[in-house]
């Protein structure tokens, strides 16, 4: 059996692990003591993962120093600026928390008067920047994206043995964070067929951010907001805490055409068989599913900026736009305009597509205005007829029928407020109210998608009771949660040490460095 060793001498080798072998010995003299015999399973899997780690830290340590005593001076060493190095020093040490514990790297400094020290033996290892292993800053990236800091960093104490607090996790996952952007830059996915329409959508979620953080128009208005209310928020009033983070989503689906009958039973019609299938044999509720899907988010840029973000994702896969794109939104001003305008700026035909629940929510609004609370039944199929001409198409119709129930029913001027405001939006949005178009070509009629995405990266983490965010802090852990939730953090994670290594290492050497395999 071969017995190369780093530096080709065997007995610097056998001298720089002394430490770790005489700690392994140890660990098993003491597993094949008498009184080993009597310790449960538990408390021997307790007693080696304390041992152990010691073990293998000592042998990361001595690792490290069999590096240093074989580590030979090089020929020449230029800077960046083109400045050699003309003077060494051994033995120049710095600290490293890896995931086993603290360890100390000593390697040879490459000297100059008035001139930084090169270190290309920490290229070789492709050392951070900082105190903390790319390992430990992998743990802290994917624990944090769990539960708040203080429980991030009691858990990576708890793994690697090194005290870890929260402000360093803070700062250990906005760096973790800092190449996912680019890192979707240079991912080409894997395109579909020109038949499968490509669903964007976007959608936002307030997250309560310090008030250093807040956007300007809302610290403004926190700054000169007076309560009405000693003890809590009245109606209408808002704290002035939060900042909208946004998200948006691209998925590819397999077109489902349907008709309005697969969306909302006739409430005139018979009931249905228990087991009633379309014409064509598929299960009513059979519905388009996401495929492919990719989610995006950001709480420090502006919606148009995230809208865009998702338009390169789906011209990275369509760049030819061969492919029907459909854009599902909740309805709100502001983003149908930076849609409208980013898909003129690319020439690309979308359609725009309003969230069908939202269209319900002023039906149901509306219907409250001509039912009591004990015609519950009525109301509903009053709007289930409503919403069945909207889904046909006729936005404006349902809008004009509802007028005429409202001046039928001589509603006073109040009374139909909730009717007003319907007709209003129904009017409105109708240009985006096509759903004769979405059912007929098969896309989906709702953002469950993106309000799915909402909840899982934002409520079940930045919204989190009492959890108040620095903007940095907020939006590393927002975009982790997402290139979690893609699929895609190891691939991003070995992508993310090359830039570091990059950064680190390769950018201040003349020469070309390469990351070893």
């Amino acid at each position: 059996m071969s017995r190369a060793v780093i530096g080709g001498d065997l007995a610097v080798a056998e001298a720089a692990f002394a430490s770790s072998r005489g700690m392994f010995e140890r660990v098993a003299e003491r597993m094949q003591a008498p009184d080993a015999a009597a310790l449960t399973h538990s408390q021997l899997e307790e007693l080696l993962t304390t041992r152990m780690r010691e073990v293998t830290l000592a042998l990361y340590q001595d690792h490290l120093r069999l590096r240093e005593l074989t580590e030979q001076r090089l020929r020449e060493v230029v800077d960046a600026a083109g400045i050699e190095r003309t003077r060494i020093e051994r033995g120049r040490s710095r600290q490293l928390f890896t995931v086993f514990g603290k360890v100390t790297v000593g390697r040879i400094a490459y000297r100059g008067t008035g001139l930084a020290d090169l270190h290309p033996a920490d290229a070789v290892l492709n050392l951070p920047d900082g105190l903390h292993s790319h390992g430990v800053a992998r743990l802290a990236a994917t624990e944090a994206c769990r539960g708040s800091f203080a429980e991030a960093a009691a858990r990576v104490t708890a793994l690697t043995g090194s005290g870890t607090g929260p402000r360093q996790i803070a700062e250990l996952i906005v760096a973790a964070a800092a190449d996912i952007d680019a890192f979707y830059d240079q991912l080409v996915p894997t395109p579909a067929t020109d038949a499968n329409p490509l669903i964007l959508t976007v959608d936002g979620k307030g997250v309560v951010i310090r008030p250093e953080a807040l956007r300007e128009d809302t610290a403004k208005a926190a700054a000169t907001h007076t309560a009405k209310m000693k003890t809590r928020l009245g109606p209408g009033e808002k704290n002035g805490r939060k900042r909208i983070a946004t998200l948006g989503a691209v998925y590819d689906i397999e077109p489902r055409p349907r008709t309005v009958d697969d969306v909302i039973a006739d409430p005139d019609a018979a009931p249905a068989e228990p087991g009633d299938t379309d014409c064509d044999g598929k299960d009513r509720h059979d519905r388009p599913r996401p495929r492919s899907k990719w989610l995006c988010g950001s709480v420090e840029t502006t919606a148009a900026d995230v809208i865009k973000a998702v338009f390169d994702q789906a011209e990275s896969r369509d760049p030819e736009h061969r492919r029907p794109w459909a854009v599902l939104v909740d309805g709100a001003r502001h983003p149908i305009e930076a849609i409208t305008a980013e898909a003129a700026r690319r020439n690309v035909e979308v359609t725009i597509v309003i969230d069908l629940i939202h269209v319900l929510e002023y039906l149901w609004t509306a219907a409250w205005c001509l039912h009591t609370s004990d015609q519950s039944t009525a109301a509903e199929a009053w709007v289930a007829r409503h919403a069945r001409t909207i889904l046909a198409g006729r936005a404006t119709d349902a809008a004009s029928t509802m007028d005429k129930q409202a001046r039928t029913a001589r509603l006073p001027g109040a009374g139909r407020k909730g009717i007003d405001e319907a007709i209003k939006y129904l009017t409105n949005k109708a240009d985006h109210l096509r759903y004769d178009t979405a059912l007929r070509a098969g896309w989906p009629i709702a953002t469950g998608v993106i309000e799915g995405a909402c909840r899982h990266l934002v409520k079940d983490r930045l919204d989190i009771t009492g959890a108040r965010w620095g903007l940095a802090g907020a939006e590393a852990v927002l975009k982790l949660r997402a290139l979690h939730t893609n699929g895609d953090f190891d691939a991003y994670w070995a992508w993310h040490e090359q830039q570091e290594f990059a950064r680190n290492h390769q950018s201040r050497y003349r020469d070309q460095l390469t990351l070893p395999a």
